[in-house]
C-alpha cells in the first residue's frame, strides 16, 4: 500500500483518539450524552462524541493525501450536513421528519452535485441488457441512500455493532478498490476505516460498558459514505461491482432493516417505532452475551460479503445473485419472526436470567 495512505490512516487514527479525549469532557458539560432508561442497555450517561470525532479526524486526514479529491466535495458536503443534523438530534431529539428531510437533502447532493446515481439495476430481467431506471434514476438513488443511512442507524443498538458492520462493508470495498487500482477511492476508504478502529477502542471495550457512543451524527455519516461508494462502484461503463453485489456487501444491516420495517408496517405501526425485533435483540433474548451477539453478527456479515465478492469475481449471473439475496431475506425474516414469537418461552426466560447474572 502507498506510504501516503499509511500516513493518512495513522493521522486519522491518532486524530480520532485525540478528538475523542478532547470532546468527551466537553460533551458531558453541554449535555451531549445518551441517558439510560427505557430499552437502553447502558447504565450511565454516555457521551455522544464518536460521530463528530470520526468525521473531523477523517476530514483532516484526507487532506494529507496527494490524490485528486475535487470529485469528492459533494461527499464531504453531504456528510457534513448529516453530522450537523445528527449533533442537533443528539442534543435536542429533533423530529424524525427533520432527520428524513436532511437525509433526502444529502441524497440529492450525492446525485445532483456528485453525479453518483443509480442509473440501472444491472443485468436483470426483463431487460436483455442493463435494467435502466430512466427518469426514476434520481428518485431511486435518493431512496437507496436514505435506506442505507437508516439501516446503519438502526443497527446502532449494541456496543461496537454499527462500527464493526461498517468495517466489514468497508473491508470489502477496499478489496474492490485495491483490485481496480482506484487510488482516490482507496485512500478515502482506508482512512475512514482507521478512524472507525479508533472509535471502537472506546466504544467496544473487552470489559465494562462503552465509554462513548457514535450517536446519530456518526451512524448517518457512516451510512452516507457507504451509500456513496456502494452506488458509485456499481454504476457506469467501468463499474467495479454489480448492483446485486452491493446488496451482499451491506447484507446484514439491510436484511435486518427490511425485516423490522415490514414487521412494523404489518402490525400497523410506524416503521420508525421502537421494539425488540432487531437481530441483536433476538440473539440476546436467546441467551447470548453482548460480545457473543456481536461476534455472531459480524461473522454473518463477513460471510455475506464473501459471497458477494465471490459471485462478482467468479462471474455468477446477477439474477442468480439477486435470487440468493431474496432467499436469504425470506429465511432471515422467518427465523426472526420464529424466535420473536418464542420470547415468552419459560426456558428462554430462565436462560436470559442466567445470562444477565453472568453479565
Amino acid at each position: 500500500m502507498d506510504q501516503g495512505y499509511l500516513f493518512s490512516s495513522l493521522f486519522g487514527f491518532v486524530g480520532a483518539i485525540i478528538l475523542i479525549e478532547m470532546l468527551t469532557p466537553a460533551a458531558r458539560h453541554i449535555g451531549l450524552v445518551d441517558h439510560p432508561g427505557g430499552r437502553k442497555g447502558h447504565a450511565r450517561p454516555t457521551p455522544l462524541v464518536g460521530g463528530t470525532a470520526m468525521f473531523a479526524a477523517f476530514t483532516f486526514a484526507i487532506l494529507t493525501i496527494d490524490v485528486g479529491l475535487s470529485d469528492f466535495k459533494p461527499l464531504f458536503a453531504g456528510a457534513l450536513l448529516l453530522v450537523i443534523v445528527g449533533i442537533l438530534d443528539d442534543l435536542h431529539d429533533i423530529s424524525a421528519r427533520a432527520r428524513f428531510v436532511a437525509q433526502v437533502a444529502a441524497g440529492l447532493v450525492m446525485t445532483v452535485w456528485g453525479g453518483v446515481t443509480l442509473a440501472d439495476l444491472g443485468h436483470l430481467p426483463p431487460s436483455d441488457g442493463l435494467l435502466a431506471l430512466g427518469i426514476m434514476a434520481a428518485p431511486f438513488t435518493v431512496f437507496a441512500a436514505v435506506g442505507v443511512i437508516n439501516a446503519t442507524n438502526m443497527v446502532d443498538g449494541l456496543d461496537g455493532l454499527a462500527g464493526s458492520l461498517t468495517l466489514v462493508t468497508l473491508g470489502a470495498l477496499i478489496l474492490v478498490a485495491w483490485a481496480a487500482q482506484a487510488t482516490g477511492e482507496l485512500a478515502i476508504l482506508v482512512t475512514l476505516a482507521s478512524v472507525i478502529v479508533a472509535f471502537l477502542l472506546y466504544n467496544l471495550r473487552p470489559r465494562g460498558p462503552a465509554a462513548i457512543f457514535m450517536g446519530d451524527a456518526g451512524s448517518m455519516f457512516l451510512g452516507f459514505v457507504l451509500a456513496w461508494f456502494l452506488i458509485d462502484f456499481s454504476q457506469g461503463a467501468d463499474r467495479l461491482i454489480a448492483p446485486t453485489t452491493a446488496l451482499w456487501l451491506f447484507a446484514l444491516p439491510l436484511l435486518d432493516t427490511l425485516c423490522v420495517i415490514t414487521r412494523r408496517l404489518m402490525q400497523g405501526r410506524s416503521p420508525f417505532s421502537a421494539d425488540r425485533a432487531h437481530c441483536h435483540h433476538v440473539l440476546q433474548d436467546l441467551g447470548l452475551s453482548r460480545h457473543q451477539t456481536l461476534a455472531v453478527m459480524v461473522l454473518f456479515a463477513m460471510a455475506a460479503a464473501a459471497v458477494g465478492l465471490a459471485g462478482q469475481w467468479l462471474g455468477i449471473p446477477e439474477p442468480l445473485m439477486l435470487g440468493g439475496f431474496l432467499a436469504s431475506l425470506t429465511v432471515y425474516t422467518l427465523l426472526i419472526n420464529r424466535f420473536t414469537r418464542t420470547k415468552s418461552d419459560p426456558w428462554l426466560a430462565f436462560a436470559r436470567q442466567l445470562q444477565q447474572e453472568q453479565d
